[in-house]
C-alpha cells in the first residue's frame, strides 16, 4: 500500500480525533488498488478497520447499484412502472410512477405518514401498505423532492416483487458477496452487533436566527418536514434503536465500514479484485444529468446517485453522502473510489479531508456529493459525520488545526 498518502490521511484522522471526533474510518481505491485503509478513535474506543458505523443516506448509492445490477440482468427496466410489479401501488393516482422517477426523486412520494414511531420503519410490509395507499404529491415527474426515507420501499419492494428475494438479500448476494464485503449491512445480524458504533450527536451550536422567507410559501413547503418527520428524530436515536439496526431501510439505515463503501464504488467504475458490478454503458445512462425544466440545468441527480462533477460532465464524480458527514463516491476520471465513516454527527472536516486526499493522489477538481437528509433548521437537528491505523507508533500529532496546518508531503506511489 502506498505509504505517503496512507500516512498523510492517517495524520489528518488523528488530528480530527484530537479535535473532538470519536471514531472515523477512511478507505480509498485508486486505479484498481487499495491505497488508504485508515482509522482513528478516541481513547477508550475500540475502533479498527472492521468497526461498523451508521452511514444514513450514504447507503442510497449502494442500494441504487443493486437496482442497476437487476436492470443489467433484465429483471427490471428503469422505465418500468412500479405498479407492473407491485399492483397495489397503482392506487390513488400512482399507476404511472416509474422506477426512474423513484431513483431520481421525482416520484412525488417523498412524504411519510404524519404520526408514527421509529419502530414503524422496521415494519417492511406495514410501510409498503402505507405507500401503496398513499396519493402522490406533487404530481409524479413534475418536481424533484428528496425522498429521504421513502426511497427504501419504493425501490426495495419493487425489486423484491420482480426478483423474488428480499431487498437486503439482493444487496448481500449481488454486491457484498461477489466483493467479499463483510462490513456492508442493511440490517445488522446479531453476531455483528458488537462491531457497531453508536451515532453520537454533535456538540450544541449557538442558535441561528431564521432567515426571512425569500418567496411566498408554497404548498410543497411541507414536504421536507414530512420526508423526515419529527417522529424519526433525533436521527442519532433512530440509528441507535435496536429494531432499526436489525431492519432493512436502505435509504437511511446502512451500517457499514469504510472499506466496504470504497470497494463497492471501485467495482462500480472498474474492477476490484477482478469483480466489476456495472458496465460503462450502464454508468453512462445512470449518471446522465437530466434536470427538470424548472431546474434550469442545475439538477445534480442521476439515477440513485448524486452528481458533483464539473458542469461539462456532472456524472464524472458521483455517489452519495449521509447525515453527519459519512460519504461514498467515485471519480471516473481518475479511477478514484472513497468510503468515509464517522460516529459523531457533525459533518466537520469532510471536504477538507477529501481535498487533501485529492492533492496527494493528483486527482483535482471534484467535491463528493453532499447529503440531503438533514432535518429542517426549525427541528433543531444537526448533521452527522465519519477512522485509525493500529496504534503501533503510539504517537499523536500536535493539536494544530488540520485544515490550516501545512500539508505534509505525500506521494501516491
Amino acid at each position: 500500500m502506498p505509504s505517503g498518502v496512507q500516512s498523510a490521511m492517517q495524520r489528518i484522522l488523528d488530528r480530527m480525533v484530537e479535535q473532538g471526533e470519536t471514531g472515523l474510518q477512511l478507505a480509498v481505491w485508486h486505479r484498481g488498488r487499495l491505497v488508504v485503509d485508515a482509522w482513528a478513535g478516541a481513547a477508550g474506543r475500540n475502533i479498527d478497520g472492521r468497526s461498523l458505523f451508521p452511514i444514513y443516506s450514504t447507503g442510497k448509492g449502494i442500494a441504487a447499484t443493486a437496482i442497476h445490477i437487476l436492470v443489467q440482468r433484465g429483471t427490471l427496466a428503469w422505465d418500468d412502472r412500479i405498479a407492473r410489479w407491485w399492483p397495489e401501488f397503482a392506487a390513488n393516482g400512482k399507476a404511472g410512477i416509474t422506477l426512474r422517477q423513484c431513483l431520481n426523486h421525482t416520484a412525488g412520494m417523498a412524504m411519510l405518514h404524519e404520526n408514527g414511531t421509529m419502530e414503524d420503519l422496521a415494519d417492511w410490509d406495514g410501510m409498503c401498505r402505507r405507500f401503496a395507499a398513499m396519493p402522490p404529491f406533487p404530481a409524479p415527474g413534475s418536481e424533484r423532492h428528496y425522498h429521504a426515507i421513502s426511497y427504501s420501499w419504493l425501490l426495495g419492494e419493487t425489486a423484491r416483487r420482480a426478483d423474488g428475494r428480499p431487498f437486503a438479500r439482493i444487496i448481500a448476494e449481488e454486491v457484498a458477496k461477489p466483493l467479499g464485503l463483510t462490513g456492508l449491512h442493511f440490517g445488522v445480524p446479531e453476531s455483528e452487533m458488537h462491531r457497531v458504533q453508536d451515532a453520537e450527536a454533535a456538540p450544541p451550536k449557538p442558535p441561528i436566527a431564521p432567515a426571512a422567507p425569500a418567496a411566498p410559501p408554497k404548498s410543497t413547503d411541507i414536504i421536507p418536514g414530512r420526508a423526515i418527520p419529527s417522529w424519526t428524530c433525533p436521527l442519532e436515536a433512530l440509528m441507535n434503536n435496536p429494531a432499526v439496526r436489525r431492519a432493512c431501510i436502505p435509504a437511511s439505515n446502512g451500517i457499514m465500514d469504510a472499506r466496504s463503501i470504497a470497494k463497492h464504488y471501485a467495482a462500480v467504475i472498474g474492477e476490484a479484485d477482478g469483480v466489476r458490478l456495472l458496465s460503462d454503458a450502464t454508468l453512462d445512462e445512470v449518471l446522465a444529468n437530466r434536470p427538470l425544466p424548472a431546474e434550469n440545468g442545475r439538477a445534480r441527480f442521476g439515477l440513485g446517485y448524486g452528481l458533483s462533477g464539473p458542469d461539462a460532465d456532472p456524472g464524472a464524480v458521483f455517489g452519495h453522502g449521509g447525515y453527519g458527514g459519512s460519504n461514498g463516491f467515485a471519480d471516473r476520471r481518475y479511477g478514484l473510489a472513497v468510503g468515509f465513516t464517522r460516529s459523531r454527527m457533525n459533518g466537520i472536516g469532510t471536504e477538507e479531508l477529501f481535498e487533501e486526499l485529492r492533492r496527494c493522489l493528483g486527482c483535482p477538481d471534484g467535491i463528493p456529493p453532499a447529503a440531503s437528509d438533514q432535518r429542517p433548521a426549525a427541528s433543531g437537528q444537526r448533521p452527522a459525520a465519519s477512522g485509525q491505523r493500529p496504534a503501533t507508533s503510539g504517537q499523536r500529532p500536535a493539536a494544530s488545526g488540520y485544515i490550516t496546518a501545512p500539508a505534509p508531503p505525500c506521494s501516491p506511489d
